[in-house]
């Protein structure tokens, strides 16, 4: 079955303008004759058409127009140079300059504070997360990376997640034997277990095929990378459970970081924090364009669960709050509870 090109985006067609004009100036710039321009390799796992996919565009853009071609991030998207498995390793080999994980990884790399992020039903709308991300809570989260030779540069949101499978999702009971992909979190996987159904870790590269040929059978992501990655194809239900969060964090590595001059390191911060800003400002609009487009192509059934059944699933889950408590102490729970509600 055929479905429309996804949904026309005019930023991007004018950030890759400003970008192809910037950089076809730079090579007339006077004294930059023979002069090789600073790469920064910016690697991910997801579409250009998504938030994190254009949040790389515009970081380009800016920093290219502000340099007039003297330092080049060169983005690389759709794990064309390195996926979920290997990302973090390329990062601190050198392969890469820049990455923008999902928050979901960094506990399995020794921080298991970031997997506050991954409870469900924790945050009812981005305010309360940014609540979170841009407090001193998120900023101590980031500053704690240098334990693993990382730089923290910043957050920013894709969306709320929703589930998909071969089957409706309505009642806890849809759940029971669900093979469901999921990151490589421990508290995503305990949520699925909570609801009877079977975590299977995957990357993301390889969910669609995996849901094509039936490894899995349903999965979880905002819309936004529903459809992009053309998961609508192979999942006939979504429901709209706006069950998690699921946000990023941009990091380089201390070793590339230190070798910058000061002042690239300004420029290279302020042109992501506002890249981040416009990033923030358009992830819900990117949520409903996709979801328009799936209405539009009404190959997948769209379910909107009622709110006793939300209530359900949440209580269900609950557990697994108190589960992550015990594994990084119950004080941090209380401390991010009061950063929600400040």
């Amino acid at each position: 079955m055929t479905h429309p090109a996804p949904p026309a985006n005019p930023e991007r067609r004018r950030l890759l303008r400003l970008g192809a004009s910037v950089a076809a100036a730079a090579l007339h710039a006077p004294g930059l004759t023979g002069q090789r321009p600073l790469r920064v390799r910016f690697s991910h796992v997801v579409s250009e058409d998504t938030p994190k996919g254009l949040v790389a565009q515009r970081l380009q853009a800016l920093v290219l127009q502000r340099t007039e071609g003297r330092i080049d991030v060169e983005v690389y998207p759709d794990a064309r140079l390195y996926g979920d498995r290997d990302e973090m390793e390329a990062l601190h080999t050198g392969a890469i300059d820049m990455l923008a994980p999902s928050l979901s990884k960094f506990g399995r790399v020794g921080f298991p504070e970031f997997e506050v992020f991954d409870l469900p039903f924790l945050f009812d709308h981005l305010d309360a997360v940014h609540r979170v991300t841009q407090g001193a809570y998120g900023h101590r989260l980031l500053a704690g990376l240098h334990r693993l030779g990382l730089v923290g540069l910043g957050y920013f949101d894709n969306g709320f997640k929703h589930m998909s499978a071969d089957r409706p999702l309505h009642e806890v009971a849809d759940f029971r034997g669900l093979r469901v992909r999921v990151q490589g979190s421990r508290v995503i996987a305990a949520q699925m277990r909570a609801l009877g159904a079977r975590p299977v870790p995957l990357p993301f590269s390889a969910t669609r095929e995996a849901l094509a040929k039936g490894i899995v059978q349903g999965t979880e992501n905002p819309l936004s990378n529903f459809w992009t990655q053309g998961m609508h194809e192979v999942q006939p239900h979504l429901s709209l459970t706006r069950h998690g969060y699921l946000g990023y964090a941009v990091i380089t590595s201390e070793r590339f970081w230190s070798r910058l001059r000061p002042a690239d390191r300004a420029l290279l911060q302020t042109a992501l924090s506002e890249a981040i800003a416009y990033g923030n400002r358009i992830a819900g609009a990117q949520q409903e364009k996709a979801l328009t487009a799936l209405r539009a192509w009404g190959g997948t059934t769209i379910h909107e669960p009622t709110a006793r059944q939300r209530a359900e699933l949440a209580r269900v889950v609950e557990p697994v709050h108190a589960e992550l408590g015990q594994r990084i102490g119950p004080d941090r729970i209380r401390e991010l509870h009061r950063a929600i509600g400040a």
